[in-house]
């Protein structure tokens, strides 16, 4: 199992996760961070530190966020998909993040 950032990173990108991963699991797309599943040791590190709780292991993923599972599991193939799949979903699902304060 993974980790799995979700919807509400979108346009955020706190970067608080990435400070505290051990493993240099967490990569920044450009709107979104992702967790690489296969360099992720599931130590959950990363899941308090988020400010919009948009971190959460794949098996408590909320339903409405499924589909984000492909973004995350799309690193190894290039940011460029990352970035394709991240602009599709936020279109498809109306995705306004307010940036952080």
């Amino acid at each position: 199992m993974t980790y799995i950032i979700a919807e509400p990173c979108i346009d955020i990108k706190d970067r608080s996760c990435v400070d505290v991963c051990p493993v240099d699991c967490i990569h920044e797309a450009d709107r979104i961070l992702v967790i690489d599943p296969a360099e992720c040791i599931d130590c959950g590190a990363c899941e308090p530190e988020c400010p919009v709780e948009a971190i959460f292991p794949e098996d408590a993923l909320p339903d409405k966020w499924e589909p984000v599972v492909k973004i995350n599991y799309a690193f190894p193939d290039g940011m460029g998909t990352d970035n394709t799949l991240t602009d599709a979903y936020a279109t498809e699902h109306n995705v306004q993040n307010q940036p952080l304060e």
